[in-house]
């Protein structure tokens, strides 16, 4: 299972919302069933942030999405976004690896 998820930083908050989102890097890599957590910046807008996540299943999102660390992450983001995140869940049909 795969998840895209697009955040968008209120003006002037970029700093304190990449700080937030790359705290969470550590305590997911210690997740089992998450396999991939990456942290992402636009190019051509510094205010969106964008993390391509990929789990075993979709009970090891679930596990995720259940983590202590998940839902602080969701507090300390209702003072720095700029409207809610696009999420987006795909199914992977290959890859190169």
């Amino acid at each position: 299972m795969i998840i895209i998820a697009k955040l968008k930083a209120q003006a002037g908050k970029e700093a304190e919302l990449e700080k937030v989102l790359r705290e969470m890097l550590p305590k997911v890599k210690t997740e089992e069933g998450t396999l991939a957590y990456n942290l992402h910046r636009s190019l051509g807008d510094p205010t969106v942030f964008v993390f391509y996540e990929k789990y075993a299943d979709k009970a090891a999102l679930g596990v995720h999405s259940a983590t202590p660390h998940f839902k602080e992450m969701g507090k300390a983001l209702a003072d720095l976004l700029d409207g809610a995140p696009e999420i987006e869940m795909l199914e992977e049909l290959g890859n190169i690896d």
